[in-house]
């Protein structure tokens, strides 16, 4: 299963941002396939290590709606991840708005098992519907 998603990222420097995309492994949080819209940026090539550099952010879109979320820089190993708690909160933010989905109905559902929610249902149709599965 892939669980990789293309995703934008916003390095964040004191006077201006170095935008980039890549895909997030929605199982580890590893940012992979970094690819920037400017010339190696910052020193080394990795704007964190810039001593301009504030912070790094990433923007999940789906059909319109965009979900933000941190992005944690190693710049050791020049690799950017996003953290387990943060994962976490992501997936539960992105379940929100693109599907439609509470924290509540995304508990429920683990309880019972996977439970899937097309666009629009809510909490009343996962509770009278356990045999609808996620995919």
């Amino acid at each position: 299963m892939n669980l990789k998603v293309p995703i934008v990222i916003l390095d964040e420097l004191s006077e201006s941002v170095i935008r980039s995309t890549g895909n997030l492994d929605l199982a580890s949080g590893e940012i992979f396939d970094v690819r920037y819209e400017v010339d190696r940026p910052g020193p080394l090539g990795l704007p964190a290590a810039d001593e301009q550099y504030e912070f790094t952010s990433g923007v999940l879109s789906n059909d319109g709606k965009d979900v933000e979320f941190r992005v944690d820089v190693d710049v050791m190993s020049a690799r950017y991840y996003v953290n387990p708690t943060e994962l976490l909160e992501l997936k539960v933010r992105a379940a929100k708005l693109f599907a439609g989905l509470d924290g509540k109905a995304l508990l429920a559902g683990s309880d019972r098992g996977a439970v899937s929610f097309a666009p629009g249902e809510g909490e009343e149709d996962a509770a009278s519907r356990p045999d609808r599965r996620l995919h």
